[in-house]
């Protein structure tokens, strides 16, 4: 084909579009832009309203507002501290005035004289009046729009293709190819939704007259992205529950009932709860997957160890799958322990085991008699053969890949598959997230545990902090000083982990033993690494996020956390999850200076311990990010809709999905194929693989 010639197609390859050519083609599909219906799916993700812009000397010290002015000068502002400001002066008709932006003195690379800027935040005082930028963007030397006061597309871009290049490529394209677009959504599901058709909601979110009109747009796509998830997730619920029977256990009450009473603790109500879910879901005869997820230390373990003992009374054999060495070796001791007064011994199997370990283990799993084998992927490799698996049980289930739970879960003949995950997160976005499974949530702190002192602490209380941290060793504890960077960046004006290790362990702490634990070093070296402080042989580790999930240290009672505006509150509250664990009163200490905004965040995770409660505010404030990791092979899971925002849109979906597949199963009828195809087309790899098998 040669370019100029194309049709009005919306199949037709990105580079032969008029203005775009071989070399942006390539920055395109870095995007994902490989079509021209790519390049109209191509929205933009955020909006600023250039119709509210104030004019520079109308601003009063606590006043929030939106400006564009030119930079007509700037530069970097070192502090005492340590902390590095880019300001800038901006300039429109009316006056100057000088903004600043804390602790991001990348700016400097991509702010230049002359440059327009559309700015949103916060007028402090500050030697007179001071502009805090929230949102900053770049317009560059183009002003157009601005002047007219209309609302400004702020689309996703790429080294070498702006968003304003952008812009301005589709609003060429718009009027081609927007005729082009068909609805193959029932209408009956948009209008009880309140949405526009497809071809409306594109052109209101490329060429909005007001936000209202953009939002409105961008409901009708999250709205058919959610409605794809909850049909794929409702067709792999089906398959999984009817396209092979399961395993239908009987509930014998004899090594339950005598776990339960050699217990030294009586279990939570939401842990009985969970216990008797699942259960029910083994005794049934259909295939068990359900997701059990609770806060750190919300007692998975134990339930998971009932559900196994229901396998092995009868008759079969268990497996629990640990993402690592270390927490398959902590698994392994925790239930031998609790196992010992029933007289079973669960069997290890890892990576590292010597060979003779490695055969008697093996050997184990080829008998047909029941046993509980605790290990890491190791489980999943084709030396593992089981005679007779009943229960897969699979730990921290988002850090393996598909392949790998849909492995174990293709061990033995249909097993039933409990997943366990310590990512708290709201109710109504696990139906939206894990819609093909059955959940069961521990949202209940076991008695015992003792809450976590959180605080958080400014630069200048430096000193006090390093004197709390010698305090709590000098009384046999040990302590985690975690870091977001491994070294230090030109980039990034960060404390890092190695000068901070090279500095205490030569320094203030030099009288102690201080290690470094970090991603770049071998598993090997990490490992080590960590036995050496689970055993007590280290009394302060330095560290990244590496041991966000990791083993329990009962005698680690402090975790301080540099450069905490860094880390996302889910993330915060994982770290924070690594102490505690042990009897003695154990301590978060966040450190640093932050920004006002950025302070108020962090107060949320200092003022609770509820892992759900801060789920959602960090889902709110930040989105979904990677808290819930690879869930599926492709495409993304949420291009452009927000479960935890558009949460009523989720349940309307929802309700449709449920509709849709009850008039026509398979989504076969003619006026479903486009639908068909397209669920095929964006989750085909996800439905073959189901998540587990």
């Amino acid at each position: 084909m040669k370019r100029g010639s194309a049709r009005a197609s919306l199949d037709t390859p990105i580079e032969y579009l008029g203005g775009i050519g071989p070399r942006r083609g390539d920055l395109f599909r870095r995007l994902g832009v490989r079509t021209a219906l790519d390049l109209l799916l191509h929205v933009p993700h955020r909006y600023e309203d250039a119709s509210t812009v104030r004019a520079i000397n109308s601003l009063s010290p606590g006043d929030d507002a939106t400006i564009v002015g030119t930079v007509v000068s700037k530069g970097i502002i070192p502090t005492r501290k340590g902390l590095r400001i880019f300001q800038a002066v901006v300039r429109d008709r009316s006056g100057m005035i000088e903004c600043a932006w804390p602790g991001q003195p990348w700016f400097d690379r991509s702010i230049h004289e002359g440059d327009l800027l559309l700015l949103n935040g916060p007028v402090r005082f500050y030697h007179g009046r001071q502009f805090s930028p929230r949102e900053t963007v770049n317009l560059g030397k183009d002003d157009t729009g601005v002047a007219s006061g209309r609302v400004l597309s702020i689309y996703p871009a790429t080294e070498g293709l702006s968003f304003k290049a952008i812009r301005q490529l589709i609003d060429r394209h718009l009027d081609t190819y927007l005729p082009e677009v068909e609805e193959y959504l029932p209408a009956w599901a948009l209008e009880s939704a309140g949405l526009p058709s497809l071809r409306d909601a594109l052109r209101r979110v490329h060429r909005p007259a007001t936000l209202a009109e953009a939002q409105s747009g961008r409901a009708r796509l999250a709205f058919e992205e959610l409605l794809c998830v909850h049909l794929m997730q409702w067709r792999a619920r089906t398959l999984s529950r009817t396209a092979r029977t399961g395993i239908r256990f009987e509930n014998r009450r004899t090594l339950t009932t005598q776990l339960k009473a050699t217990l030294p603790w009586a279990l939570t109500g939401v842990q009985v709860r969970s216990v008797r879910e699942i259960v029910a879901d083994m005794t049934s005869g259909e295939r068990m997957h359900r997701l059990l997820q609770g806060d750190v230390g919300s007692g998975k373990t134990v339930v998971a160890l009932f559900a196994a003992l229901v396998a092995l009374e009868n008759g079969y054999q268990a497996a629990i799958m640990a993402p690592t060495e270390l927490l398959a070796e902590q698994h392994h001791r925790t239930m031998s322990a609790m196992l010992a007064p029933l007289g079973i011994e669960p069997v290890l199997v890892t990576g590292s085991l010597g060979a003779r370990a490695r055969k008697a283990a093996a050997a184990r799993l080829a008998e047909a008699g029941p046993v509980l084998a605790i290990g890491t992927h190791a489980l999943v490799q084709e030396g593992a053969t089981f005679a007779r698996l009943g229960l897969a049980v699979i730990d921290e289930q988002h850090r393996f890949g598909v392949e790998q739970r849909a492995a174990l879960g293709e061990k033995g003949s249909a097993p039933d598959v409990l997943l366990m995950s310590a990512t708290p997160i709201p109710r109504s976005l696990a139906l939206t997230l894990y819609g093909d499974l059955d959940v069961s949530v521990l949202d209940e702190r076991p008695p015992g545990r003792r809450p976590i002192t959180t605080a958080r602490r400014p630069e200048k209380a430096r000193e006090k902090v390093l004197a709390f941290i010698e305090a709590q060793l000098a009384l046999g504890r040990q302590a985690y000083l975690v870091y977001p960077i491994i070294e230090e960046s030109e980039k990034l004006s960060l404390k890092d982990a190695t000068t901070a290790y090279e500095t205490l362990a030569g320094g203030v702490f030099a009288h102690r033993r201080v290690a470094l634990l970090h991603g770049r070093m071998s598993a090997e070296e990490k490992d080590a690494t960590m036995r050496r402080f689970r055993d007590g042989s280290i009394d302060l580790l330095v560290s990244t996020t590496v041991i966000e999930v990791g083993i329990d240290v009962a005698n680690a009672t402090l975790m301080v956390i540099e450069h905490p505006e860094r880390f996302g509150l889910s993330q915060l509250h994982q770290l924070r999850g690594r102490v505690g664990r042990g009897a003695e009163e154990s301590y978060c200490i966040l450190i640093g200076d932050v920004s006002p905004e950025t302070a108020e965040r962090l107060d949320l995770f200092v003022g609770t311990e509820d892992g759900f409660e801060i789920a959602r505010h960090d889902l709110r404030l930040r989105g979904m990010g990677d808290l819930f990791g690879e869930r599926q092979s492709g495409e993304p899971m949420f291009r452009i809709a927000d479960p935890v925002r558009d949460e009523a849109l989720s349940i309307a979906a929802r309700a449709a999905a449920e509709r849709l597949l009850a008039d026509d199963p398979l989504l076969t009828a003619k006026p479903h194929k486009r639908l068909h195809d397209t669920l095929l087309k964006r989750y085909g790899r996800a439905i073959e693989l189901f998540r587990v098998g």
